[in-house]
């Protein structure tokens, strides 16, 4: 499978990309934890049906540490134990802010129960997280970009 077009080939769209690349690094040196983080992007992209940043975001987080385990259940999460309380409210989050048309947006109980753990700045970073991988997946799902061959920190900003 070859992606309808090479992103970075593009002007607009390899701009476009590389703006959300660098905007990664502002969530990147927040507080909110990088575990969550990559929870988020990986359960998101799962929603989305994105091949390409399941793969990035499932390969990110084992390079970093994170437990196979843990990964395989996050499309699971609710019925898992291998979760904290904090992952949990920011999975749900992560789920309704994908789904925006499927149920009328972020309900209060989940954005009350995020609030429960995180902090104003850490809940500004998971939004931001959210609202760019939920960028991304668009982009890669609408150029069918193809899954399999991504590198841990192939996208690291230098």
């Amino acid at each position: 499978m070859e992606a309808r077009l090479n992103a970075f080939a593009s002007p607009v769209m390899g701009k476009v990309f590389k703006h959300l690349i660098t905007a990664n690094q502002s969530i990147a040196d927040s507080t909110l934890p990088y575990a969550t983080q990559e929870l988020v992007r990986l359960r998101a992209s799962q929603i989305n049906g994105c091949g390409y940043c399941v793969d990035m975001h499932f390969k990110d987080a084992v390079h970093a540490g994170e437990e196979a385990t843990r990964l395989n259940l996050v499309a699971a999460w609710r019925e898992a134990t291998v979760f904290t309380e904090a992952e949990r409210a920011a999975l749900e989050l992560a789920e309704q802010g994908s789904r925006l048309a499927d149920g009328g947006g972020v309900t209060d109980e989940a954005w009350e129960n995020a609030a429960k753990y995180y902090d104003e700045e850490q809940l500004a970073a998971l939004v931001c997280v959210i609202a760019l991988i939920n960028a991304f997946n668009r982009g890669n799902v609408m150029i069918r970009r193809p899954a399999g061959d991504y590198r841990p920190g192939q996208f690291a900003q230098h």
